[in-house]
């Protein structure tokens, strides 16, 4: 995992790295500010005649829950733009890695693994779709957590978490799918689950560090590309010695 990880980050700075990164980073900036935009509007909208016409048409008792997500939207982007861009960039690489992922993987395919059957590269309307249900996922798995950031550091462990699981499985599933079905992938990602997310930290990790998080799509692609090799061939010598 460890070295999965070391070989992930020393080929960040290489040249068709950075071809991507100026392209994927540009599109992280636009996507969040967009998505920041929209949730603003949102909690303004539920606050005022948004409310007032979800409670006339859902009835007086949906009252309650709208007040109550008005406030996990007002938390959560209230926090201000350093902890809103932290908060969303999770839903905003997923989104990124359904545009950029696949250059990445094949950088890393063609330099590491010369020897291996090259990847191919899924649909682009699949990686759009995969990256923007994980992307929905992510916003309303962070929504719950919101109101737990007053509580202790019980919130920031709460989304460390999530961003684990929700990253390490969209970045392992864009691996997987280049080089198998994807129902091989989605066996490989079931019967290695607790191990992925383990190894989704380290993505975690990167995408709290600020200005950094923008590279998460690079740095997430090209670490389980490592890391589903890795599984690969443990699966592989495990096969050969079955009795």
């Amino acid at each position: 995992m460890l070295q999965a990880a070391g070989r992930a980050l020393a080929q960040m700075l290489s040249p068709p790295f950075r071809a991507v990164l100026w392209k994927s980073a540009g599109l992280a900036l636009l996507l969040l500010a967009v998505l920041t935009v929209g949730l603003y509007w949102l909690v303004a909208w539920l606050g005022g005649e948004g409310g007032q016409w979800m409670e006339t048409t859902l009835g007086p008792a949906a009252h309650n829950p709208l007040a109550v997500l008005g406030w996990i939207l007002a938390i959560a982007l209230g926090a201000g733009l350093f902890a809103g861009a932290i908060f969303l960039m999770p839903a905003v690489t997923s989104l990124v890695a359904g545009f950029y992922a696949d250059d990445v993987a094949e950088v890393v395919e063609r330099t590491h693994y010369p020897d291996d059957p090259a990847g191919v590269a899924p649909p682009l309307g699949y990686s759009i779709v995969e990256g923007v249900k994980t992307s929905l996922l992510a916003l309303v798995v962070y929504l719950c957590a919101a109101p737990f950031l007053l509580i202790g550091g019980l919130g920031a462990i709460a989304f460390f978490l999530a961003t684990a699981y929700l990253l390490g499985r969209e970045y392992f599933r864009i691996a997987a799918v280049r080089v198998q079905p994807i129902r091989d992938a989605d066996a490989m990602w079931r019967d290695n689950r607790w191990e992925i997310v383990t190894a989704g930290l380290f993505i975690a990790g990167f995408v709290l560090i600020p200005i950094v998080n923008f590279t998460t799509p690079l740095f997430g692609t090209a670490f389980m590309v490592h890391y589903q090799k890795r599984l690969a061939a443990a699966r592989a010598r495990a096969l050969e010695t079955w009795p």
